[in-house]
């Protein structure tokens, strides 16, 4: 009977351990993109280059790293909750850049010409 409790109480408390490790990643992984959207929303003109951290309440909420390059940007971005920290990269084409109208292409009076 014993053991029986004993392996209930060990059961019991490592279903709590993964739920909470499980709860942590999800909240990091939220932080994570959080910093992907302020990245996509924030798309520098004329520098090639970008790098910020977003505080919340008075913590590291991510850490944001914006890349241009040819024919479009890279995003690196990693999300803090806790002493959990989870990266994500994300690619975008020029082209679908576009199209979600995060970049607007010049207009026709906006190009000089060079005589």
């Amino acid at each position: 009977m014993k053991v029986f409790f004993l392996f209930i109480v060990l059961l019991s408390s490592a279903l709590f351990a993964q739920q909470d490790m499980e709860d942590n990643l999800n909240t990091a992984y939220q932080n994570a993109k959080k910093g992907v959207y302020w990245a996509l929303g924030n798309i520098p003109e004329k520098k090639s280059r970008l790098e910020t951290d977003l505080i919340a309440e008075g913590k590291l909420c991510s850490s944001v790293k914006l890349e241009k390059e040819f024919n479009g940007i890279k995003i690196e971005s990693t999300g803090y909750y806790n002493t959990t920290e989870v990266s994500v990269i994300v690619y975008r084409s020029n082209d679908g850049l576009i199209k979600d109208g995060y970049i607007k292409l010049p207009e026709e009076g906006d190009i000089k010409k060079v005589d």
